[in-house]
């Protein structure tokens, strides 16, 4: 998919991998997230952190119309309240993709994949 903006001075198009590097570099920004994690998880249970280069795995990116939903699959830190997390999460990368893409988010959900414990 891709997110089509029209002005007065032409057309953009910017693509799912755009949206995905905006909101994972985001995510990953906040406080208490390890990474993100695959959103194709291995039946063994192994949960590999992914790279700024493969945000676009961790990330779904649907679109309504005019707005968008976005689906992030992420690896918070041990010993961190979740629920504050995913709230501060949603709430930045929905300002920030608002703000960079001009596109209006319509959700950003968060699935918890895995819990780092540090290794102190």
């Amino acid at each position: 998919m891709v997110l089509e903006v029209n002005n007065e001075l032409g057309h953009v198009s910017i693509s799912d991998d755009v949206i995905s590097t905006v909101a994972g570099g985001t995510a990953v920004s906040c406080y208490g997230i390890i990474g993100m994690a695959s959103k194709n998880q291995v039946k063994d249970g192994i949960i590999e952190i992914l790279g700024k280069e493969n945000y676009s795995k961790g990330i779904v990116v649907k679109q309504d119309e005019d707005k968008l939903v976005i689906d992030l699959y992420i690896i918070v830190m041990y010993g961190t309240k979740i629920s504050e997390i995913a709230s501060n999460v949603q709430s930045s990368v929905k300002y920030q993709i608002e703000k960079t893409l001009g596109a209006k988010v319509n959700e950003v959900n968060i699935f918890i994949q895995g819990i780092k414990v540090s290794n102190k």
